[in-house]
């Protein structure tokens, strides 16, 4: 590095090499979102004093007994954190351990977790009063309410997974026909071949304002219809890491850190790459800010070193435990990965990765757009067996099975259970203001 500075040669080579940490992939973790709701009255707003006040019989520092965090969303949504753990099934019952301690905790200040992707009935209010929110509704304002839906009304499931081994240049076929799927690069690839699998097997957020939204996951078509160099996946290359650093050099700013009171707000329309070059900006920027930068961005696969799989709905009760198996099945056993590359072939149209309208089929149609339905009960049924080769519990395996016979073999998603609960079709209406 020069002095303090960062020129873009050092931010493109620094953010290729810390995104992408690669060794034999065994750890899994999860990051689970929810919902808040008062027991008595579930329409009713919960007052952050009263939901802070909950959470600190856990304890004054969001650590909880098995290793999970507890931190708020801006809306008011809370997310359980685990540690990253040896196996998928380590990592399932340390959550679910500190998952029952949180609702305990909630419960006896009468407050119950909802798994739900977006707030179907109400447009909530930020309950963080941050810098970088302010800054960050700023940004989004400007191009519609996308970005305060996003902050204050949605909720996921986010599974994440090491990268992967450094094995060479082989990515997708190449890595099928011979050369293993542990490599950085095949997974990178097979993850966003799943994307719009797990978007549409998992989506389950189909009202907003109480009225169905004509997306099986409006949760997702308000990702699509926010900043595109953020919140799509990078562009297709041979070589993950160089794309994945030219995307966070061209993602514009989002927010700039300043010593309080003065606000966050970032240059308009200014992405990384410019503020490198400007040296009549008022400050340059550092290897500090260009890491900053990166927790703005929101793909539905994003580089931490490890990778966080972001596309996927919250889910009702403990069906989070779902999508986290079947991520790590399909990845982790070279049979199943296979299995699940060749199933995803026809999303792709040809190409190495899926085309961007079919991650927008998968949020509005389901499983029950019939090429989306046939890769995921591919998936499932590659997982399945994996699973049972891998020696997960019974129970564990189960609730994957029991979650395809209930879903994707039937052409549905958990969201079309929220619509036959309120005797409504999935109707034309988007959320105000969006465009087809």
């Amino acid at each position: 590095m020069t002095g303090l500075w960062l020129r873009e040669d050092e931010a493109l080579a620094h953010i290729a090499g810390v995104c992408f940490k690669t060794g034999p992939p065994r750890r899994t973790g999860v990051e689970l979102e929810w919902l808040v709701r008062d027991q008595l009255d579930p329409l009713a707003p919960v007052p952050v004093e009263r939901l802070r006040a909950a959470l600190a019989q856990l304890g004054p520092t969001g650590e909880l007994p098995n290793g999970g965090r507890i931190t708020l969303e801006p809306g008011g949504q809370v997310e359980l954190s685990s540690r990253p753990a040896t196996s998928p099934v380590g990592c399932l019952r340390e959550t679910a351990a500190d998952l029952a301690d949180l609702r305990a905790a909630l419960g006896l200040a009468g407050l119950v977790l909802e798994g739900r992707g977006l707030e179907p009935y109400r447009s909530p209010e930020r309950v963080l009063d941050l810098p970088r929110y302010r800054a960050m509704e700023a940004y989004f304002d400007a191009a519609g309410h996308w970005g305060r839906m996003m902050m204050r009304a949605t909720a996921s499931v986010q599974v994440n997974v090491d990268a992967g081994e450094d094995t060479g240049p082989w990515t997708g076929a190449a890595a099928v026909n011979g050369h293993g799927t542990t490599g950085y690069r095949f997974r990178w690839t097979l993850v966003h071949r799943l994307g719009p699998v797990l978007v549409a097997a998992f989506a389950n957020s189909p009202l907003w304002q109480g009225i169905p939204s004509g997306w099986r996951s409006t949760r997702q078509a308000v990702w699509a219809h926010m900043d595109p160099g953020r919140t799509r996946p990078p562009e297709a290359d041979p070589d993950p890491r160089a794309a994945w650093a030219r995307y966070a050099l061209d993602a514009r700013l989002l927010c700039l850190r300043r010593p309080e009171p003065a606000p966050w707000t970032a240059p308009p329309d200014t992405p990384l790459r410019s503020w490198l070059r400007d040296a009549a900006s008022e400050r340059r920027p550092t290897l500090d800010d260009a890491e900053y930068h990166l927790t703005t961005l929101f793909p539905p696969v994003r580089p931490r070193g490890w990778l966080e799989l972001r596309m996927i709905d919250a889910q009702c009760g403990d069906t989070w435990m779902v999508p986290t198996l079947l991520v790590t099945a399909l990845l982790d056993d070279p049979v199943a990965a296979r299995a699940a590359y060749r199933a995803t072939e026809a999303l792709t149209g040809g190409a190495e990765l899926p085309p961007w309208p079919v991650w927008l089929d998968a949020a509005r149609h389901g499983p029950s757009d019939p090429v989306l339905g046939a890769a995921a009960r591919a998936c499932f049924d590659a997982a399945s067996d994996a699973l049972a080769r891998s020696g997960v519990p019974e129970p564990m395996r189960r609730a994957v099975a029991d979650f395809a016979r209930r879903y994707p073999q039937r052409g549905r998603c958990p969201a079309d259970d929220q619509l036959d609960a309120l005797g409504l079709g999935l109707g034309p209406r988007l959320p105000e203001g969006a465009s087809r």
